[in-house]
Order: structure tokens, then C-alpha cells, then sequence
């Protein structure tokens, strides 16, 4: 079997911007509240963190930023997907001499790939560095699916060490396992797939909600993991109504209006993503209240 980067929750976190440019005030405080909250690693620069709209200086810089505040604390996953390869081994280079852990590889949008051309694709950004990659398969973002058979494939690559998985498809999930579960670990890439990819031999989630909930979201991963299912599952039903809130704009629209309501950031975006609609804002908060986490 493979390195492990982690097991449990890692968040996908999101890109705190003030006066059109990042907040590295916001940004430092959420860093800390992920760690205080025991997250098991922080992907940082993801799809959730806005990559599609922040300049390549950047980019660079909030991966060197989280590395160095960080300071080896939990891993750090530099998000360095692109659908220009390229440009994805130049942004990957760079975050392996600044000390990310591990990389996160979205797969190719619009111009998408064959699965020839997935393969090709991920196997030059791997053998262009020394770190752990780890594939991101989310078809509905990007219109590109990674089939079983070409993640095996992938698998067979020593340092692809692992996939996010969000798909939604948890018949080509258990594919997926039955054919790299003991060369690829898998992560969930949905919150409201937790357990169901976990019962497949998952090692935990890459999550948007521990944005919000690292702990409770920690906690969903540990008592799966310690063999409490009904407590996990508990757990998983309980935020669920939440979690469905948290998508119900594009991500990470409702996130970043969810962490601006918690004080902890601004709600701004870059277009062309905009702010959450007044209605699914406002009964996002009175889930959000339900659940004790506001007035």
C-alpha cells in the first residue's frame, strides 16, 4: 500500500477576499480555527478556494502562505490542477519547493480528455515532481470523468497515491474500490457521501462543510473509523440538511456567505460568481441557527 496522506477530514478551504484582493488577516485566523478544530490536513488554492479566478502570483503565494503558517502542524495540499498541463507541472514544481505535502489534481475542464489523454495527462504533472498527487475526479465542474480502469492505470504511477471522488456514482465508486483499493486511496469529494464512500473502504473526506464544522466533520470520519457506524451515521443525517444548503448554489457561493455569517471572512467572491440569493441565504441561517451555530 501507498503513503497515506491522511485519514479523516481534510478541508477544502475556501479564499477569504477584502478590497479585491486576499485577506491574509481572514485567512490566517481560519487557518488556526481548522487546526484548534482537529482537521486531519488543509487543501489549499482547490476549486473551493477559487483557483479558477486567482493570478498565477496568487496562487503561488496563498500556497507558500499556508505552508509557512501551517509549519508542518497537519499536511498541506497545494491545489495545482489545470486544464493546460503545462501550466499544471510549473504551478505543481513550484509547490513542492515551497513544502506543500501532497497536490491535488483536478481533472482538464472545457477542453476536457480522452481517458488516453487523462492518463497522459496526470502522468506528466506526477513524474514532473517528488510529492503525493492526488487525482480529483468531479465530472459535473469539469464535463471529464475518470473511469475505474484508467485510475488503475494511474495507480500504477508510485507517487499518484490517491483520488478525491465526486462523481455522485457510487456504483463506478465501488468499481473504482474493487479495482485500486489497495493502490489508490479514496477520499469522498461530497459531504453527503461521507459514509457511503467510507463503508467502500474510504479513507475519509476532502469536505467543504468542515469549512464551517471541522470538528463535527472530523468527528463523522473518527467514529466511522473506530467502528461507532450508527454514530457516524447519526452524525451524517444531522448535518445533512445543512450540507444540501451548502450546495445549493454553486460552490463556493453558499460556503463563503456561511463563514461571512460566522464572522470569519467577508462574502466576496469573484465573478463571475456572485453572492448567495437572499432566499437559499436566508434559509441557509435558519438552518445554521437550528443548529446552534448562530443567534
Amino acid at each position: 500500500m501507498k503513503h497515506t496522506i491522511f485519514t479523516g477530514a481534510a478541508t477544502a478551504l475556501i479564499t477569504p477576499f477584502k478590497n479585491g484582493v486576499i485577506d491574509y488577516d481572514a485567512y490566517g485566523k481560519i487557518l488556526e480555527a481548522q487546526i484548534e478544530g482537529g482537521i486531519s490536513a488543509l487543501v489549499v488554492a482547490g476549486t473551493t478556494g477559487e483557483s479558477s479566478t486567482l493570478t498565477d502570483e496568487e496562487h503561488r503565494e496563498i500556497i507558500r502562505y499556508a505552508v509557512e503558517k501551517v509549519a508542518g502542524r497537519v499536511p498541506i495540499i497545494a491545489g495545482t490542477g489545470s486544464n493546460d498541463t503545462s501550466y499544471a507541472i510549473e504551478l505543481s514544481k513550484f509547490a513542492c519547493s515551497v513544502g506543500a505535502d501532497a497536490l491535488l489534481l483536478v481533472t482538464p475542464y472545457y477542453n476536457k480528455a480522452t481517458q488516453n489523454g487523462l492518463y497522459e495527462h496526470f502522468k506528466a504533472i506526477a513524474e514532473s515532481c517528488d510529492k503525493p498527487c492526488i487525482l480529483y475526479n468531479v465530472p459535473s465542474r469539469t464535463g471529464c470523468n475518470i473511469l475505474p480502469d484508467t485510475a488503475a492505470r494511474l495507480a500504477d504511477i508510485d507517487n499518484i497515491v490517491a483520488i478525491k471522488e465526486a462523481s455522485s456514482d457510487i456504483s463506478q465508486i465501488a468499481e473504482l474500490a474493487a479495482k485500486c483499493g489497495d493502490t489508490l486511496d479514496i477520499y469522498s469529494g461530497n459531504d453527503n457521501q461521507i459514509l457511503p464512500i467510507m463503508s467502500l473502504g474510504g479513507k475519509g473526506v476532502i469536505s467543504v462543510l468542515s469549512n464551517v464544522l471541522p470538528a463535527e466533520t472530523s468527528e463523522i470520519c473518527s467514529k466511522f473509523l473506530s467502528g461507532d457506524i450508527a454514530g457516524a451515521l447519526e452524525l451524517q443525517l444531522k448535518y445533512l440538511p445543512f450540507i444540501n444548503a451548502l450546495f445549493s448554489e454553486v460552490n463556493p457561493i453558499p460556503a463563503k456567505a456561511a463563514m461571512a455569517r460566522l464572522g470569519r471572512c467577508e462574502n466576496t467572491l469573484r465573478l463571475p460568481l456572485t453572492p448567495m440569493s437572499e432566499a437559499k441565504a436566508e434559509h441557509m441561517y435558519k438552518i445554521m441557527e437550528e443548529l446552534g451555530l448562530t443567534k
